[in-house]
Formats: structure tokens, C-alpha cells, sequence
């Protein structure tokens, strides 16, 4: 099998950090381009020592991310660049008929409107948003088979929606009664100097932040209510935790009618029972992140509680791996007919 060249654009963040990891030791691809413009002409080995002892962490250096020189290297490129900037990339890469997959929010709404309203500004390539698939792979495998264009989830959309799409396709929820907490670890920010991501600012601090109206909270309403098959719309609270990565998820849900802890698994089993990165937690077991850091599963966990007659959900999972660039990853595997856990566990 040959193997395909990889570009990761925008390489110097935490995702593109370990897409770098993933992508050096991946079977079935080769990363042959790398950029950043602030760490131009440097080595991998010099801006990421960890990976001095791979054979290529000195043979790869980071350039300027120029599309037009890139693409004539590549069949892959991750876009790992901020909103914004990503659909500029987006386009070149496209025309030249590379595959683009992008880890930004540039693709993964279907209206510009929706975009301009959560994103403060005009999309660049309104065009392309209807070509995109939206890169959830246990939910739309089929459609990444085929696609030119992967528009990767946030780490918290990853979280609120593989535990949610099963019980709204089946009928078990009601869709108006979502409610979703969300714990994130400091890396969900990205890696930049900002005083409220300091150390003294984040540690032993726990606070909420983007109230009401995260703005990953338009990505998850458009799922649901693809699943839903109605308009839905939910209540997400964010929270920034002093860990370093990791997300924990709780959502609040009201049946639709009465349910048995078995009906709920029934329902996860249908669903996930086959996916290798979805660990389904029954007994006592509850979702914990130092169970998913560094890998690309999810767990998911559920409770009815007979005092509220809510159905309580939980999962856990990697903002940077399943939640950013494992998924990605996983999204390419699908694309090129790799196996789906190829350089993923």
C-alpha cells in the first residue's frame, strides 16, 4: 500500500503538536511538509524535543505555509489553523485535488449566516460549506468515505453529541430539554500567551466562561437537530479547569417517556457497540478523563435518576486527540480505506 503524503498546516499548536505525533508514527502515511511562520527553517526536533528520537524529527523542517508550494507535496492536508484563517488554505489545497481536512470551525456549520452570527465576521468561502462533511466518523462514516473536504468537531461538540444523536434518533429524549456542562482542560484554549490562560490565573481556579452562547454551541444545535429532525435548542455551559487536557461532559435530559437503564443500553450498544474508540461504561463505572488523555476514545456513562426522572449522561474523552486530531486522523483512515485504527492505538 503506498503511502500518502501529509501536510499538517499550522503545526506549531497543541493539535497540530499531535497530529506531528500521530502522523510520524501512522503505517500507512508519510508527513512530509510542516509549517509555521514563526518557526520557519527550524527542525521538529528543535521546536518539539520529544520527537528528537524519531528518524525524521531532523530531515522535516518547519516553512512558511505557502499553499501553492505545499500542495505540489502532498495528498493530505490538515489545516490545524486558527477560524478564520483556515478557509483561505481551504481553497488552494482543493483546487489542486488534495484532500483537506480541517480542525478549525471554518467548515463545520452549513449557513453563512450561522457562521457570521457566532463568528463575528463574513465567511471567505461561503461556497464550500455546502461541499463539507462534518467529521463525527461514528456518525457520518458513509459521508467521509467520499469527501474532498473534512470539517474535524470541537472537543466540546464531540463531547455533548456522541452521547446525545443515539437517544434523539430513537426517540428516547425529549429534543427541547438538552442541557449540557462541560469541564475543559486549559489546552482547549490553544497555545498562546493570554493573561487568562497564566498559570497563576488558571491554577486552583475553576470558572465558566462563553455564557450563554459558546461559540461551539451553533455546531452542536445543528447536529441535534439533524438528528432530531426539527430544530433543536440546548443549553451549554462551558467551564475552564486547571488540568492540561481532558473534557468532562454532564447532560441533563428528559425522556420522552418512561425509561429502564437497559433501554438506554440497548440504545448505546445499537449504536457504538461495534466502534473501536466508544467505550460504553455500565455497573458502577463512570466516564473519568485520566482514563482517555492521550487516546482517541470516549467513554460514556449514564444514570436515570427516579427523584427528577431525568436521564443523566456523562462521557469523557482527549480535547486534543479525540477532540481535535485523533478524530482527524481517524476521519483520513476512513477517507483512504486504512484500517479505521491505523496509527490511532
Amino acid at each position: 500500500m503506498n503511502k500518502k503524503k501529509i501536510a499538517i498546516v499550522g503545526a506549531s499548536g497543541y493539535s497540530g503538536e499531535v497530529l506531528v505525533q500521530l502522523l510520524l508514527n501512522h503505517p500507512h502515511a508519510e508527513l512530509v511538509a510542516v509549517t509555521s511562520r514563526q518557526n520557519t527553517g527550524l527542525t521538529l526536533a528543535q521546536v518539539f524535543p520529544k520527537f528528537a528520537g524519531h528518524p525524521k524529527s531532523k530531515a522535516i523542517r518547519f516553512s512558511e505555509p505557502n499553499a501553492e508550494v505545499v500542495t505540489k507535496q502532498v495528498d493530505i492536508a490538515f489545516l490545524a489553523l486558527p477560524h478564520g484563517v483556515a478557509a483561505e488554505y481551504a481553497v488552494p489545497f482543493l483546487n489542486a485535488g488534495c484532500v483537506v481536512i480541517d480542525l478549525s470551525a471554518d467548515f463545520r456549520l452549513k449557513s453563512p449566516e450561522v457562521y457570521k452570527e457566532f463568528y463575528a465576521h463574513d465567511h471567505s468561502a461561503p461556497d464550500l460549506l455546502k461541499k463539507s462533511v462534518y467529521g463525527l466518523p461514528e456518525i457520518h462514516r458513509e459521508q467521509i468515505k467520499k469527501a474532498m473536504l473534512i470539517a474535524s468537531p470541537g472537543c466540546y461538540p464531540t463531547s455533548v453529541l456522541l452521547p446525545t444523536i443515539p437517544l434523539l434518533k430513537d426517540g428516547l429524549i425529549k429534543p427541547a430539554s438538552i442541557i449540557a456542562d462541560s469541564l475543559s482542560g486549559v489546552s482547549g484554549a490553544g497555545r498562546k500567551a493570554e493573561l487568562d490562560y497564566l498559570f497563576c490565573e488558571c491554577n486552583e481556579s475553576m470558572r465558566p466562561y462563553g455564557v450563554p452562547k459558546h461559540r461551539h454551541l451553533s455546531e452542536i444545535e445543528e447536529q441535534l437537530s439533524l438528528a432530531a429532525k426539527k430544530q433543536v435548542v440546548a443549553q451549554f455551559t462551558p467551564h475552564l479547569i486547571p488540568v492540561n487536557r481532558g473534557i468532562l461532559t454532564t447532560l441533563y435530559l428528559e425522556p420522552a417517556k418512561k425509561l429502564t437503564q437497559e433501554e438506554v443500553a440497548a440504545c448505546y450498544l445499537k449504536a457504538y457497540g461495534n466502534e473501536p474508540f466508544v467505550r460504553l461504561l455500565e455497573g458502577k463505572s463512570l466516564p473519568d478523563t485520566k482514563n482517555v488523555v492521550g487516546t482517541n476514545a470516549i467513554e460514556i456513562g449514564w444514570r436515570l435518576d427516579p427523584r427528577t426522572g431525568r436521564l443523566i449522561v456523562m462521557s469523557a474523552l482527549d480535547n486534543l486527540v479525540k477532540g481535535a486530531s485523533g478524530q482527524a486522523v481517524q476521519s483520513m483512515n476512513i477517507i483512504c480505506g486504512f484500517p479505521e485504527t491505523a496509527g490511532l492505538i
